[in-house]
């Protein structure tokens, strides 16, 4: 039987979680999904509240024998134990109290059984007065949803490099198999399936600049500045104790907002990170839905090349097979955009000294992060690792297409180059045929303006030169 300042109710012995955790599981009975079911936001909860149980020992404020024991439960919460002590609904309101509060009861009822004690017996270890001392929720949540997302980043650019790594691989097999580019769907000039894509690869590289960029301003905390970020509460040393703490712990370049105030209300890390893994999406989208088209027929379509065969395409019709891969990323994109629009709105709900809105943020962007993680792997192991390219059939398309006749602008003028590209169309010829009959040029000089190859590399540029 546990007390709070509504009243008693009773918590199940076999938890470790206490009444404040308890009534949220009655009172957010919402998504099905836990605060549990986000490994990297109880880790970086459980580091957060290590650093500060070191910065209040080293500040007189906690007692040895307490902070090393709460040290103790936290590392084991890092360590992936107590998992299934985290049952708050992610949908929680309050603004992460919920969360704080499961985080201190279970923090300190494990640290009360390393000393020996029962769990309950708060005159010994107080989940307010030792685990949360100088902190607040509204400091020490955002500052959990950041390291959270920082440590969510690293497998989603590690996923990024490997699909680049794919498409540059791609690129270098192909660079010198020439094809047609196309703008609005319709043909244009030659270029190579390499620079194709090797385009792709590049997309990706600047996805991980911004994963890059996005790193400090996570990293930029709050801790001391409390419930509104006038310090209320807190030791006026806490705020550098903590921090320091906390950058030794992690390793990452931890610090300290300038205004407190200002950052209390200041969702701007959440919405850079929003865009940087949108740009993303973005940017696989591209690369799925160009695929797709190049895949398309393969008789009656472009029939570039051939995505790996990965199940029947229909119940109906025989041999039918479906660029299925492309598709499922294609659909994971269409949910980082609605994450987008989500954080966005949450973001531009803070009123006055506080953003009640950090539960639904770090639910959306690790639950968008953790999705295109694996929609990486999978397109590039189910679907980039293996394309076949239809070399003989892009090299017709390069030679047939009417558009070449642009490289003879220099040499015999537009209008003659016109009057060349029309023909070519209307008979069906090659603009090469109908060049050799209606210009001066010798043929091999023809062959060498017309070479489709010479056209694709227009800017001299390589893959290899530019393989990340």
């Amino acid at each position: 039987m546990e007390h709070d300042c509504i009243g008693q109710l009773e918590v199940p012995a076999n938890v470790y979680w206490g009444i404040h955790t308890q009534r949220a599981i009655a009172n957010f009975p919402v998504s099905g999904i836990s605060d549990g079911q986000h490994p990297e936001l109880i880790r970086a909860y459980a580091t957060v509240k290590r650093a500060c149980a070191s910065a209040n020992e080293e500040l007189g404020l906690l007692e040895p024998v307490k902070a090393e024991a709460i040290r103790q439960a936290c590392l084991e919460i890092e360590s992936g134990k107590f998992a299934d002590q985290f049952p708050v609904d992610v949908m929680q309101g309050g603004a992460g109290t919920s969360a704080n509060m499961n985080m201190n009861e279970v923090i300190a009822n494990r640290a009360l059984e390393i000393l020996g004690h029962a769990r309950g017996e708060y005159t010994v270890i107080h989940p307010n007065d030792d685990v949360n001392e100088s902190q607040s929720t509204n400091d020490t949540y955002p500052a959990a949803c950041k390291l959270a997302l920082i440590d969510a980043l690293g497998p989603l650019a590690e996923a990024t490099k490997k699909l680049a790594r794919a498409f540059h691989d791609l690129a270098d097999k192909h660079i010198n198999d020439v094809t047609i580019g196309r703008t609005q769907l319709q043909d244009a000039v030659p270029i190579t399936y390499g620079q194709e894509f090797h385009a792709f690869a590049t997309l990706l590289k600047s996805d991980l600049v911004a994963f890059d960029r996005v790193v400090p301003q996570l990293a930029q905390l709050n801790l001391g500045a409390t419930a509104i970020g006038t310090g209320i509460c807190a030791d006026l040393r806490f705020r550098k104790s903590a921090i320091d703490h906390l950058a030794r712990i992690t390793g990452l370049p931890i610090t300290a907002a300038p205004d407190p105030v200002a950052a209390m209300t200041d969702m701007g890390a959440y919405v850079a990170t929003s865009a940087a893994i949108k740009n993303l999406a973005v940017h696989l989208k591209k690369a799925a839905d160009d695929l797709r088209l190049l895949n398309s027929g393969p008789r009656c379509g472009f029939n570039d090349l051939n995505v790996p065969a990965r199940q029947a395409g229909s119940s109906i019709m025989p041999a039918k097979v479906n660029p299925v891969i492309p598709e499922c990323v294609n659909q994971c994109c269409f949910m980082i955009f609605g994450m987008d629009v989500t954080v966005n709105w949450a973001v531009a709900e803070g009123q006055l000294q506080l953003n009640a809105f950090d539960p639904v943020m770090v639910h959306e962007l690790l639950t968008g992060m953790s999705l295109l993680t694996r929609a990486m792997t999978t397109f590039r192991v189910n679907c980039v690792e293996g394309i076949e390219i239809n070399t003989e059939q892009g090299r017709v398309y390069a030679q047939s297409s009417p558009s070449i006749s642009a490289a003879l602008n220099h040499y015999i003028g537009y209008e003659k180059a016109a009057d060349i590209a029309a023909e070519a169309v209307r008979t069906g010829r090659t603009v090469r045929e109908v060049a050799g009959e209606r210009t001066d040029l010798p043929a091999e000089q023809l062959d060498e303006i017309l070479d489709p190859i010479r056209l694709s590399r227009g800017l001299g540029q390589t893959c290899r030169e530019h393989l990340v």
